[in-house]
């Protein structure tokens, strides 16, 4: 089975998930292969995405950010939407079955480091119980 995370930037939710995605594949020894990518990617991670996975204990510092065509988009058998708002553009891929999980950017949070940490964690956890979830029932 293959499982796409798509979002807009492909710099930090759909670079959480691929990471979540790796590691409960793994874990749950299911034969899955996991890939991210974004309909604009930003062209980097996130480093505060790289940041709070490293305190899960996952290094998603050695993946990056992809476009759709760079993954095998036609062969994705599950692809899980990350767009949470309305104003991005999250792609549909017809034929596909397709899940859309509404989370918020942690990029766009504002304030101190410490405040848009707590940001980045809460959308983390949320993404991780989402996947872990989402691997279990496969």
């Amino acid at each position: 089975m293959k499982i796409g995370f798509i979002c807009t930037g492909n710099s930090a939710r759909s670079q959480m998930a691929e990471g979540f995605g790796k590691f409960y594949a793994e874990k749950l020894e299911k034969n899955i292969e996991v890939f991210s990518a974004g309909s604009d990617p930003a062209g980097y991670i996130h480093p505060l995405a790289v940041k709070v996975m490293a305190e899960k204990g996952i290094d998603i510092s050695k993946q990056r950010s992809k476009s759709l065509e760079e993954i095998p988009l036609n062969q994705l058998d599950l692809i899980v939407t990350l767009c949470g708002d309305a104003a991005e553009r999250c792609p549909a891929v017809p034929g596909t079955e397709t899940f859309h999980w509404n989370l918020p950017d942690p990029a766009r949070a504002e304030g101190t480091e410490e405040e848009r940490l707590k940001v980045f964690r809460q959308v983390r956890d949320e993404i991780e119980e989402r996947v872990r979830e989402l691997l279990s029932s496969l």
